[in-house]
C-alpha cells in the first residue's frame, strides 16, 4: 500500500505476506477467539460444573464454525465493539456472546471467559501465534537458507581461496570451507529452535486460581489448566503471576538473533568477496545498478539483508530484554511491546529471502581467485618455517620473516630458499611441490 507507514506493510508487503496469518491484528484476534472458544468447550466437558452440561454435537459444531468461518470482516466487528468498551480481549468475549445470543447456548453465555483474566487469553494466543509463525514460515525459510549454504559448501569445496586475516593475505582455505562455517553456525541455532518450547498458562488474575476455587472448590484446577494448555499444543507453565513470565519468548528471540548475527556475518563476507571479484553476480535483464554508472552490478541483496537483520535484531533484543520484566504481578508494557513481534519477524524474513536471492546469483570467478593466490607466494613462509622447526633449525621464524615480511616474494624466491635448507629429501620435496593453491590443509575434506 502506497500510504503504508512501515516498509513491511508497504514496499515489502508481498514478501512478508505469509506472516500476516500469524502476527497481524486479525491473527491476534482470531487466536484469542480460538482460546476463548476452546476454554468454553473444555468447561462444558468438566463433570464438576453441573451448571454447564456437556454440549451437544450440534452445539460443538456451532462453536467450531465460529472459528472456522472467522474472517477479517468478522474481526472488524470485534474492533467496533472495542471502540465502545476500550478493551480488546473483553470485545472478543462480547462478540462470542452476541454470536450465541440466539442459539441453544444462550443460557450458558456467562461461562464464556469464565474465571479468566485477559492475560489468560493473551498469553495463549501469542504462544500459538509464535508457534505457528515459526513452524510454518520462519523455520522453513531458515532451513532453505541453510541448505543453500550447504550446497555451495559442497559445490565449491575444492576451490582454493586466499584467506584474509586482519584484511591481509593469510593461509589459504577453500571457498566451500568458508560456506561450511556459515552453514554450521546457522545449523546450530536451527537445531535449538526446533526444540523450542512454547509455554502457556490459564490460572487467573494473579496465577493462583483464586476465583476458580471460590466457584468450584472441588475441581483440580491446575490439572484442568495443564490439560487445556497441552490440548492447544503448548507446554503448561503452572508457576506464574498474572502473566506468563515470557522467558520462553526471550529464549526464542535470543536464538533468532544469534541466527541473524551469523547471517549478517555471511552477508558482509559475500559483499567483500564480490568487491574483491571472487564472485560475480548474474545480471538480471532490465535491472539498473546505478542512476549514473551504467556498468554497475551492486550486491544489493546482501545489503538489503544486512539492513533488515539490523532492524530485526534491534527489535528481537529489545523483546528478549524487556518481556521477562514486569512490575510486581504485572504491568501493561508487555502488551505494547508484543505488538511488534510481527515487525521483528518480518524484517528477519525479508533478510532471509534477500540472502537467498543473493546466493542464487553468485558465480565463481576462478581467474581472480587464481590471480590472488599466484601473487602471494609469501604465504608459504608458514609451512617452510614449520618444517624448519620440525628439524630444529634455529631462528626458523625469524629467517622467514627476513625473507618475506614487507617484500615482494614470488615462486622463484620461495623455491630458491627451500633449496638452501638442510632437511630430509622427503620434507624438501613436499615443500617444493607446494603452491599457494595447494596449501589448503584439510579444508577440502571438512
Amino acid at each position: 500500500m502506497i500510504t503504508a507507514l512501515t516498509s513491511l506493510d508497504g514496499r515489502y508487503a508481498e514478501k512478508v505476506n505469509d506472516l500476516t496469518h500469524y502476527f497481524s491484528e486479525y491473527a491476534l484476534i482470531k487466536y484469542r477467539l480460538i482460546v476463548e472458544i476452546s476454554w468454553f468447550m473444555m468447561l462444558s466437558a468438566e463433570p464438576g460444573i453441573p451448571e454447564l452440561p456437556p454440549f451437544e454435537d450440534k452445539e460443538i459444531v456451532l462453536l467450531e464454525n465460529l472459528v472456522k468461518n472467522f474472517t477479517p470482516e468478522e474481526a472488524e466487528k470485534i474492533k467496533t465493539i472495542e471502540k465502545t468498551i476500550n478493551h480488546d480481549v473483553k470485545a472478543v468475549e462480547y462478540y462470542i456472546k452476541q454470536k450465541l445470543e440466539k442459539t441453544t447456548l444462550k443460557k450458558h453465555l456467562e461461562f464464556v471467559h469464565f474465571a479468566c483474566t485477559s492475560e489468560d487469553i493473551n498469553n495463549l494466543a501469542y504462544a500459538l501465534m509464535l508457534k505457528g509463525g515459526m513452524e510454518n514460515v520462519i523455520l522453513p525459510t531458515m532451513i532453505e537458507l541453510n541448505k543453500k549454504a550447504a550446497g555451495l559448501a559442497r559445490q565449491w569445496k575444492k576451490i582454493p581461496l586466499l584467506s584474509l586475516t586482519h584484511g591481509q593475505p593469510a593461509t589459504p582455505t577453500t571457498v566451500g570451507k568458508e560456506f561450511l562455517i556459515f552453514e554450521k553456525a546457522m545449523e546450530r541455532q536451527i537445531s535449538l529452535l526446533k526444540k523450542q518450547e512454547y509455554l502457556g498458562k490459564i490460572n487467573g488474575a494473579s496465577g493462583n486460581f483464586n476465583a476458580h476455587l471460590v466457584a468450584y472448590p472441588n475441581i483440580k484446577w491446575n490439572d484442568l489448566s495443564k490439560k487445556f494448555v497441552q490440548n492447544l499444543g503448548l507446554v503448561h507453565n503452572p508457576y506464574t503471576t498474572q502473566i506468563e513470565p515470557h522467558d520462553f519468548q526471550a529464549e526464542l528471540y535470543d536464538c533468532l538473533a544469534r541466527f541473524n548475527t551469523a547471517l549478517l556475518d555471511l552477508d558482509r563476507d559475500m559483499w567483500l568477496y564480490i568487491s574483491r571479484g571472487i564472485f560475480t553476480q548474474k545480471v538480471v535483464q532490465g535491472e539498473v545498478g546505478s542512476s549514473t554508472m551504467p556498468h554497475k552490478v551492486n550486491p544489493i541483496d546482501f545489503e538489503n539483508s544486512e539492513g533488515n537483520l539490523g532492524l530485526g535484531n534491534a527489535l528481537l533484543k529489545h523483546l528478549s530484554g524487556k518481556l521477562p520484566l514486569s512490575r510486581m504481578q504485572r504491568d501493561l508494557t508487555d502488551s505494547t511491546v508484543q505488538r511488534s513481534i510481527g515487525a521483528a519477524f518480518g524484517h528477519s524474513l525479508l533478510a532471509y529471502k534477500s540472502t537467498l536471492k543473493g546466493l542464487s546469483k553468485l558465480e565463481l570467478n576462478k581467474k581472480v581467485i587464481q590471480s590472488e593466490l599466484d601473487r602471494n607466494w609469501a604465504l608459504l613462509a608458514e609451512p617452510i618455517q614449520t618444517i624448519m622447526r620440525k628439524h630444529a633449525i634455529p631462528n626458523a621464524y625469524e629467517k622467514l620473516k627476513e625473507l618475506t615480511r614487507g617484500k615482494e616474494v614470488n615462486e622463484k624466491t620461495v623455491r630458491a630458499f627451500i633449496d638452501t635448507l638442510k632437511i630430509p629429501k622427503e620434507d624438501k620435496d613436499r615443500l617444493l611441490k607446494l603452491t599457494p593453491s595447494t596449501y589448503i590443509g584439510m579444508a577440502d575434506r571438512m
